[in-house]
């Protein structure tokens, strides 16, 4: 038994041993007192009256009546502007250090969201967190002797005036504390490589050299670099390079579509164990290995708030309407989808980061990610989910016995009425209209609004087939690759034509 492995695992058991279990209701009501006595001087804390906001004999319900809700272009052009000029204590004591690059899946510019030491902490205390769980999942002692390879995007910063710029994956990589750099990989000096595709070219070559355990990144970046690293290597699997391979963290996008194909990269099976990390902070957490459901981090610099999603609170735009009402953690439901709203110590606040939630339990905080806001069709009365989507993709698979680890999909007309043009990333010889019409009926079955649309103004559905990898190289042409650039599931009708212009054009 490794030394070095077994100190570190008593440790981590030590720890969780000894930790007591974090009330989330509680937390979450210290949580937002503390944003709000840091923030109350800042420019954004006087204009909503934060000092008053705190003397409530319900400051939580206080907040949510004095606050209105943000999205991204909101903070922007009202506050984060003037932080960008480089004036201090906006939104936030202070300057931020740094601005995450969020390439995002919609919209055609990248956003760019503060990033202050408080929040870099507390990723970093989420980071521990992650670790000290790894005690529930029953890991030898050898495996923490193991390098850890973290598929991110570049640690090489732009300075953008006062700033350092980079995604928030980059960020934290060029933070990692003194005492994890032995472990990490790819290590410092090709991490600091900016082409995506020649850093996954000097990741393979030197992949022999290293000792991987772990691995963490988006799932689809993640494929592409175990593949590029078994072609270059002439290997059948990954495990003929990295035999000590025991545990992927995935995050940002849902691991099950991409499954079937991981797993035809593997020797054996390999823990998979999922986080929730956004440019805007670090959600949650897989505390245990019974459940794929995770933890949110309700101790950690973050406040929660839950928006019932529904099609009467969500504007064309994906943003929330100002009368849609919010719930604390206490007054959530089970398998109900909320939009999440969150205030942080990078000073977003009442934020809607765009992704849509359900708890699975709500007792221990736990949670499923079921979409966008933004991934959302509903243009004909569909009300159809990324998750519903997903979860139709899935039957698909099993039924045919197929892999679709991508797609996309918009509302398009067809000889003047609305159909559903879905792209699949795909493989197969399947014929496409079987496809459509048993996508059809899946669709039917799990999605009540769906069937009464297709009885109405919804006339149909269309399944084009293309490679996976047509999805890899949009995002190149986007300029959207690798880190954590996440594929669009939802198109408007103008970037569709613009997606399938692009596929046309790499068919010809």
């Amino acid at each position: 038994m490794a030394i070095l492995g077994a100190i570190i695992k008593t440790a981590i058991d030590l720890n969780d041993a000894l930790s007591s279990e974090v009330n989330p209701v509680e937390s979450q009501k210290e949580v937002l007192k503390n944003l709000l006595e840091k923030a109350k001087n800042t420019a954004f804390g006087k204009y909503y009256g934060f000092s008053k906001i705190l003397e409530a004999d319900d400051i939580r319900k206080k907040f949510a009546s004095e606050i209105p809700y943000f999205d991204y272009h909101q903070m922007e052009n009202q506050w984060w502007c003037q932080i960008y000029k480089g004036l201090e204590d906006i939104s936030w004591p202070g300057l931020p250090k740094y601005l995450a690059r969020s390439s995002g899946t919609t919209g055609k510019t990248s956003k760019r969201i503060p990033v202050t030491e408080e929040m870099v902490d507390a990723i970093q205390n989420a980071g521990i967190k992650q670790v000290a769980a790894m005690a529930n999942f029953d890991m030898p002692s050898d495996f923490f002797e193991r390098e850890i390879m973290m598929l991110g995007s570049s640690t090489k910063l732009s300075q953008n005036g006062n700033f350092l710029e980079g995604e928030i994956s980059g960020i934290s990589a060029s933070r990692i504390p003194f005492w994890f750099k032995g472990f990490y990989k790819p290590g410092e000096e090709i991490a600091l490589i900016e082409d995506w595709d020649q850093r996954i070219k000097s990741i393979a070559k030197n992949a022999k050299d290293w000792d991987i355990g772990a691995i963490s990144g988006i799932p689809s970046w993640t494929e592409l670099m175990l593949k590029e690293i078994i072609e270059y290597h002439g290997a059948e699997t990954i495990h003929d390079i990295w035999p000590n391979l025991q545990a992927y963290t995935t995050g940002g996008v849902a691991f099950l579509p991409y499954e079937k194909s991981f797993e035809k990269l593997l020797a054996k099976p390999i823990t998979i164990i999922d986080t929730y990390l956004a440019s805007e902070g670090f959600m949650a957490i897989q505390y245990r290995p019974e459940t794929t459901s995770l933890k949110l981090i309700t101790d950690n610099g973050i406040y929660f708030e839950f928006v019932p999603f529904k099609p009467e609170y969500i504007l064309d735009d994906g943003s929330l309407s100002q009368d849609a009402p919010s719930l604390t953690l206490e007054e959530v439901e089970p398998e109900v989808d909320y939009v999440l709203i969150i205030s942080t110590v990078s000073g977003a606040w009442r934020y809607l980061i765009g992704d849509t939630i359900k708890f699975t339990d709500v007792a221990r905080a736990e949670i499923k990610i079921t979409g966008r806001t933004k991934f959302f069709l509903n243009v004909v009365g569909s009300q159809l989910s990324v998750n519903k989507m997903e979860i139709a993709l899935r039957e698909l698979e099993e039924m045919f016995d197929i892999e679709i680890p991508e797609f996309t999909v918009a509302a398009v007309k067809i000889n003047n009425e609305y159909h559903h043009h879905w792209y699949l990333g795909t493989e197969s010889d399947i014929d496409t209209k079987k496809l459509e019409n048993a996508l059809d009926d899946v669709l039917k079955k799990i999605n009540r609004n769906y069937e009464v649309a297709r009885t109405n103004a919804l006339k149909g559905i269309k399944v084009s087939k293309v490679p996976p990898s047509v999805f890899h190289e949009w995002n190149g042409y986007q300029k959207k690759k690798g880190g954590q650039v996440k594929m669009e599931k939802v198109m408007n009708e103008e970037k569709f034509n613009e997606w399938e212009d692009f596929v046309k054009s790499i068919h010809q």
